[in-house]
């Protein structure tokens, strides 16, 4: 290995060119701004479509919260168990629509909003509420999504019948 000879077109001194940084992430990046814009946008409407009242339990950022991690537990186990997605779907729709979706810095806000509005009961309840629900969430969506697939598997090598 040291004594083998060295390729005189070759200049030991100079570093290999690398590839931009950004030509292998730009696209990355586009699709996670483009699909957190839809994911904010729906959670928006839901605010706009069920408000919540100034010093209220914050229902509506609870229900997003939930609902967006129920979807990440299906969307993972579809893109994981069966079906090869595309290289930009998960940064699209997992990182982008469902990461705007959900909305855990506006829970934080709530926490802070309820505290400074004489209610830290609520606020602590509603801080362990939305860890609990979130992770039971996203572990049911889960589950319940491997069950379907694995019956939907059974069902076609019996034939259909399920």
């Amino acid at each position: 290995m040291l004594n083998e000879p060295v390729d005189p077109d070759v200049d030991l001194r100079a570093p290999a060119p690398r590839p931009s940084a950004w030509r292998g992430q730009g696209p990355v990046i586009a699709v996670v701004s483009l699909g957190g814009a839809v994911g904010a946008s729906a959670r928006y409407g839901a605010a706009l479509l069920w408000p919540t009242a100034a010093g209220a339990f914050p229902w509506t950022t609870l229900v997003v919260n939930a609902i967006g991690c129920a979807v990440i537990g299906i969307f993972m186990v579809v893109i994981s168990d069966v079906w090869a997605a595309h290289r930009l779907v998960r940064p699209f729709f997992g990182t982008g629509v469902l990461g705007g979706f959900t909305t855990f810095s506006t829970y934080a806000v709530d926490i802070q909003t309820l505290i400074d509005g004489g209610h830290p009961r609520t606020a602590l309840g509603y801080l362990a509420l939305t860890v609990c629900v979130a992770l039971a969430s996203v572990w049911t969506a889960a589950h319940l999504t491997r069950l379907v697939i694995r019956r939907v598997g059974r069902a076609a090598k019996d034939g259909g019948v399920a």
